[in-house]
């Protein structure tokens, strides 16, 4: 009878530390009160383009623990979602604070977050190949 040996998959050099591997399922988790609050004022749009992100987030998740190398693509998708809706939120902001609301949403949640799932992305591909 033979045993199987379990090796260890090679880290990515400059991958990211291992408790940055649940952001998008929290991500998505701090989604659904928001979803709420646009669903609640009818906004439509927002909720579609909210929930897709909701969506992507958790196949970008669900792709990562299973160490599959689409999660490659899952991370560029949320992370094209994610700097497309701050753009949008900027562009369709009205003047004064709410410009500045979507700036500050943007630069301090929405492109970090498209950084993170993008390079979670990359190191899943790595470590598989």
């Amino acid at each position: 009878m033979t045993t199987a040996v379990l090796t260890a998959r090679p880290v990515p050099p400059n991958a990211l530390p291992a408790r940055f591997a649940r952001l998008p399922v929290l991500a998505a988790v701090a989604l659904l009160p928001w979803l709420a609050v646009l669903a609640a004022c009818h906004e439509t749009p927002w909720v579609v383009l909210d929930l897709t992100e909701f969506a992507a987030l958790l196949s970008l998740d669900a792709l990562l623990r299973r160490r599959s190398p689409a999660a490659l693509w899952a991370g560029a998708a949320v992370a094209l979602l994610l700097t497309g809706d701050a753009l949008a939120d900027i562009a369709c902001a009205g003047p004064g604070r709410a410009v500045l609301a979507a700036l500050v949403m943007a630069l301090c949640i929405e492109l970090p977050l498209a950084a993170v799932c993008l390079r979670l992305g990359r190191d899943a591909a790595v470590r598989v190949a």
